[in-house]
């Protein structure tokens, strides 16, 4: 099989069945061993003096160790099937649409229920988000992490196969259990982050782009007009281009104040002129932005995959 081939099928694998729990309960998942090196390097690096130079030497270190990985389960003579199965773990659209559904789910049991579902996928404090609150975090969640746990793996194993996207996920694992601006983490996550950063600059303004195209309810060039002014505002170098375009699609306001680790960020709001009060159906709604957006990415895929299939 070649890489087109392989992304489609791991692409159907993965919106069929996500992550079974019958195979992750008794194997430990790609991710859950990526976190385990990057535990290893915070309990061995992140500790005395040049904290930030640890850090960058950490990340290197596992980068290459990613990339060598990668190309050794990339030349096993076994057709692809460890390839296929490998990026099919790596990709997270099953989880995702259902770990956002979860949020509008708890809304419609109570307030409680909706805070409990949504702190599952953000990290900033839920605890006294009123509904409108809920809603917004969930939205942003689902915009942010298409792009970081489907776009953006795509984009890199197109570019550099299988060794592409396991360094991508190492990198992004890292970023999001080192990479915060916490005093632990201030220097020694600073690069993962910016690596993070870095790896996530293109795939982010492509899952804005295409978020943008493939929407059915306002006019393709006002959000795209609305994601290239509001996109910049975003705290994030990226996660403002897949949230704007959202925002603009949706018609509400995302983005703004909130709390983490008790402290209220003073960020801009995007899309400030939208409704300031998302609910659950908006949530709704936004899964089925990015179930649009995935169907685009693998109708494309899978056309490449039967062309190189025929010739």
């Amino acid at each position: 099989m070649n890489g087109f081939q392989i992304l489609f099928l791991a692409l159907l694998l993965d919106f069929i069945f996500g992550d079974p729990l019958q195979i992750w309960s008794r194997i430990p998942h790609p991710a859950v061993i990526m976190g385990r090196f990057v535990d290893w390097f915070d309990d061995h690096f992140n500790r005395g003096k040049l904290r930030r130079e640890k850090g960058i030497l950490a990340i290197a270190l596992l980068a290459i160790l990613a990339l060598a990985v990668g190309y050794l389960l990339k030349i096993l003579p076994d057709y692809g099937i460890v390839e296929m199965l490998v990026v099919t773990a790596l990709l997270a659209h099953n989880n995702l649409v259902k770990h956002v559904r979860a949020v509008a789910t708890g809304l419609a049991e109570s307030l409680k229920a909706g805070q409990t579902e949504v702190a599952k996928i953000v990290g900033r404090e839920t605890k006294n988000l009123d509904e409108a609150g809920v809603a917004t975090a969930a939205i942003e969640s689902a915009a942010e992490n298409f792009s970081d746990a489907v776009v953006a793996p795509i984009f890199w194993y197109l570019i550099l196969g299988l060794p592409g996207i396991i360094l991508y996920k190492v990198v992004n694992t890292a970023d999001s259990m080192i990479g915060h601006k916490s005093e632990t983490y201030a220097e020694f996550g600073f690069g993962s982050a910016k690596l993070d950063d870095l790896l996530n600059l293109i795939p982010a303004r492509i899952c804005g782009a295409l978020m943008c195209f493939v929407q059915t309810s306002k006019n393709t060039w006002d959000v795209w007009d609305l994601m290239l002014s509001d996109a910049p505002l975003h705290a994030s170098p990226n996660a403002g281009w897949p949230e704007s375009a959202m925002a603009g699609i949706l018609d509400i306001r995302l983005s703004g104040p909130r709390i983490y680790d008790g402290e209220l960020t003073d960020d801009a709001y995007i899309n400030p002129q939208g409704n300031k009060n998302p609910n659950r159906d908006d949530i709704l709604e936004s899964t089925k932005v990015i179930q649009r957006t995935w169907y685009a990415i693998a109708a494309t895929i899978g056309f490449f995959a039967l062309v190189t299939w025929i010739f």
